[in-house]
């Protein structure tokens, strides 16, 4: 493989790999803390991708600020959905059977679908770069790497380092772990618990909406594009460590590389690679690479 390409796939692998560390956070988050298995995870990736199809021209109107606004408005509008969807269903779900919660969320995933059908339609649709990350830089003297690749890692480096921070060096990171390990003790010693869930819930919504919408000018937004992205997340999760936020940053990387070289060298086996080696860990380590936290 020529140096050349070899750096440009690389780079795609990290910044792919860390596009998936953004869902696959907030699932883990979900997953590992509050214990709910929620398959309209990926869903939230799609509402994400569609508010930043929907909202950037309005926001540029009204606000100003181009695509910067437009995702500051989508991660907080996604937050705010977030902590409603927690409060009004998922709430009812934690003394609930796993079968229980997987009903509930796959009906989710339906009435998502069906209300995005009738808001926008079932076109696909394109959402236009902000001039300032249009351009290229220079990779020798042929090749060259967008700049909004270059922006989308920038953007999940920027969240992987304020996440680990919250979890391991913060008051609410401490209380997030406590109430994940004993949810009675913690509330034992005047902890909100159900006010912390809700906003785990909240946060975990906004990073995967966070993620769709910056990758909706390189991937388009079209219906169902959340379908394949949950599944891929939760091979993260799971080669991770449930609820560990250590554990969906490796893993995800780990899968950017293996997908994306997979499909430069080896095309016909790269949709088995990563389930080869989410198989090949889970042999060495059942629990995933990290334990939670």
């Amino acid at each position: 493989m020529d140096l050349g390409i070899l750096l440009i796939q690389s780079l795609n692998a990290f910044q792919y790999g860390l596009l998936l560390f953004l869902v696959a956070s907030g699932l883990t988050l979900i997953f590992g803390i509050m214990g709910i298995i929620n398959l309209a995870h990926g869903s939230f990736y799609m509402i994400g991708a569609y508010m930043a199809f929907a909202l950037g021209p309005a926001v540029d109107r009204w606000l100003g600020g181009g695509f910067v606004a437009t995702l500051a408005v989508c991660v907080l509008a996604a937050a705010a959905l977030g902590y409603l969807l927690e409060a009004a269903f998922f709430s009812y779900l934690y003394r609930r059977n796993h079968l229980q919660q997987v009903l509930m969320t796959y009906g989710l995933i339906l009435v998502f679908e069906e209300l995005r059908s009738i808001l926008v339609g079932n076109d696909v649709h394109g959402v236009p770069l902000p001039s300032w990350l249009q351009g290229s830089i220079a990779l020798g003297d042929v090749m060259t790497y967008p700049v909004y690749r270059l922006f989308i890692s920038a953007v999940g480096i920027a969240v992987a380092l304020l996440l680990y921070w919250v979890i391991a060096r913060t008051r609410l990171g401490m209380m997030l772990r406590a109430g994940a390990s004993n949810r009675e003790m913690t509330g034992s010693l005047g902890i909100d618990v159900n006010k912390l869930y809700r906003l785990v819930f909240a946060a975990g919504v906004a990073l995967a909406a966070l993620a769709g919408s910056i990758a909706a000018p390189v991937s388009s937004v079209y219906p169902g594009m959340g379908n394949g992205v949950l599944i891929i997340c939760f091979v993260v999760v799971v080669i991770g460590g449930i609820g560990s936020i250590r554990g969906a940053f490796l893993a995800a990387m780990l899968v950017g590389v293996v997908e994306t070289f997979g499909q430069v060298l080896f095309p016909a086996a790269a949709g088995v690679l990563v389930y080869v080696l989410m198989a090949a860990i889970l042999l060495c380590k059942p629990e995933g690479l990290f334990k939670q936290g």
